[in-house]
């Protein structure tokens, strides 16, 4: 007898070591059961293999509209959505020919994301209560904010299609106030 299981189905994208999965989900009359985070299968399908969380963290969002990035960190992300749906953008800020490349998904619960370190993650939200969950590879520090990459998510040089017009999102003035892209150096990882 076969028990039904999640499977992970990777998808290459044009960003140099950024992965899409979908991912299955077991359905029955209760609902559904899904493996988030499975490193074996992951692993077969793609996921480097020295991938170790140390972190995972929540960000619940409650209106559409919310948008978050974009930013780079010298780590590695697994995202996935729990409840609801955001549109994903990530921008390789990492020094080399993809500098600058950018890739837009959209991320459901069937959908996750592997992130290498130097892409910068952004995000925004779909639907309200929208559970974003994000599992890394080093530990988020304060000291080390000056580590990090920001990119404006309304730089015209990246012109990024979001769904809801960035002056009617939602975003921290943080956010607002990152630098153009004209204006990073690329990272060297």
């Amino acid at each position: 007898m076969s028990i039904p299981t999640t499977e992970f189905t990777p998808k290459t994208t044009a960003i140099p070591g950024l992965i899409v999965f979908d991912v299955t989900s077991v359905i029955d009359e209760r609902g559904y059961f899904q493996e988030k985070y499975q490193k074996a299968k992951l692993v077969a399908a793609g996921l480097p293999n020295d991938f170790t969380i140390v972190q995972n963290s929540l960000s619940y969002n409650k209106e559409a509209g919310v948008t978050r990035g974009i930013h780079a960190e010298p780590w590695d992300k697994y995202i996935s959505v729990i409840t609801g749906r955001v549109f994903a953008a990530y921008v390789d800020l990492r020094k080399g020919d993809s500098f600058g490349k950018i890739v837009t998904i959209e991320i459901t619960p069937n959908v996750t994301v592997y992130l290498p370190q130097g892409v910068g993650n952004s995000f925004q939200t779909l639907e309200p209560d929208t559970y974003y969950q994000y599992s890394v590879t080093a530990h988020w520090s304060g000291d080390n904010y000056d580590k990090y990459c920001f990119v404006n998510a309304a730089d015209p040089e990246l012109a990024i299609q979001w769904p809801i017009s960035l002056d009617q999102a939602t975003l921290s003035e943080r956010d607002r106030l990152h630098p153009q892209l004209s204006s990073v150096t690329p990272l060297e990882i």
